[in-house]
């Protein structure tokens, strides 16, 4: 009996041991399962990590990143196609102070009308030529535009508008008021000696370019012989794109027996509003008057008050300071001794008017 407990005993701390193990193995199994799967989680989020980073630039592949490189891309091959029209656009910006500075002339270079000038398609007679003088030293950086009146042979026979607007004109002279077209260039007047107007204006022209010239300033000669094929449309263009005053010389028709004096031909108030005319006639009056006191100072014989009131195809068109001035009528001495008294008044009057 006592044997067979014995056994009986012996077994049960047997399967007590057993168990034991069982449980102790249960659990180090258990523990080396977890164990492991927090090993193969940390090892899967180790391993991740430089995953990751080594598949940054692969990750700018995702949908959203893609857009952002679409976009990039994108403007990549804007700024590349770009680049033509950039270096286009520079090139053409480094050419146009070129195109927008003023020309360059040089010395006895003719100068035709260029077509593309504003008003110059309202010329009729434009196949001459005006010619640039430059001067030689003490160089003032100013252009004066001479204009010796008449001198264009046919002149007379054509017509341009008054106005560039095709408006009427408001005063009489050469044309009379009402009239929408005026005489292309007139003959001018006869000298009561038998000089021609046009040839007294011509040599004018000659004494006072050589002061111009002396003194610095560029000249250029509207009318450089007996005839040029210029009107007075065209005459005025070439000098608003060319020239920085346009000084025309006239002797007054007037018909008097007497010597009546100088003067100069102001902007009538009828034309004050139009254009060009509105933006300039101050400009116009204030280098006419500055003339006429020139020539007060050289002791030329002024006309009233030294001025005018007469709607002229000159000053209908002028874009720079413009000026008729007329230097006497038929009555009026001429000869080289006068007319060299006269230059020097004017001469006076246009370093005046520029201040230098």
């Amino acid at each position: 009996m006592k044997k067979r407990l014995m056994v009986l005993a012996f077994a049960g701390v047997l399967a007590v041991g057993l168990s034991s193990c069982g449980k102790k193995e249960v659990s180090s199994n258990h523990v080396q399962s977890v164990t492991s799967e927090t090993g193969a989680e940390t090892s899967i989020s180790e391993g991740e990590t430089p995953d990751l980073s080594e598949e940054q630039p692969e990750q700018v592949e995702l949908p959203e990143s893609e857009e952002v490189q679409g976009d990039i891309s994108q403007n990549t091959e804007d700024t590349q196609t770009q680049e033509p029209e950039q270096e286009a656009t520079q090139d053409n910006s480094s050419q146009e102070p070129a195109q927008s500075a003023p020309v360059s002339y040089a010395d006895r270079q003719e100068i035709y009308l260029d077509g593309s000038w504003q008003y110059a398609d309202h010329s009729a007679i434009h196949s001459g030529a005006a010619v640039m003088y430059k001067a030689s030293g003490n160089r003032k950086g100013i252009v004066v535009g001479v204009n010796a009146g008449h001198g264009t042979s046919g002149g007379s026979s054509a017509k341009t508008l008054c106005h560039p607007d095709g408006s009427a004109k408001t005063t009489g002279g050469s044309t009379e008021a009402g009239a929408t077209k005026a005489t292309a260039v007139s003959g001018g007047m006869t000298f009561n000696d038998g000089a021609t107007e046009s040839s007294v204006t011509l040599r004018m022209a000659e004494i006072l370019r050589d002061k111009l010239l002396a003194a610095g300033y560029d000249v250029l000669m509207v009318r450089d012989g007996s005839d040029v094929q210029l009107d007075n449309v065209a005459r005025t263009v070439i000098c608003n794109n060319v020239a920085d005053c346009h000084i025309s010389l006239h002797w007054d028709g007037d018909g008097l027996s007497y010597d009546k004096g100088c003067f100069y031909i102001s902007v009538p108030d009828g034309i004050k509003g139009m254009e060009p005319v509105a933006s300039h006639w101050k400009q116009h009056n204030a280098l006419g008057a500055s003339l006429v006191d020139g020539l007060r100072g050289q002791g030329c014989k002024i006309n009233g008050g030294g001025s005018m009131s007469i709607d002229l195809t000159q000053t209908s068109y002028s874009t720079i300071p413009s000026v008729d001035i007329e230097l006497g009528n038929a009555c009026s001495d001429h000869s080289d001794g006068t007319l060299n008294n006269q230059a020097e008044g004017l001469l006076q009057g246009i370093k005046n008017y520029f201040g230098k």
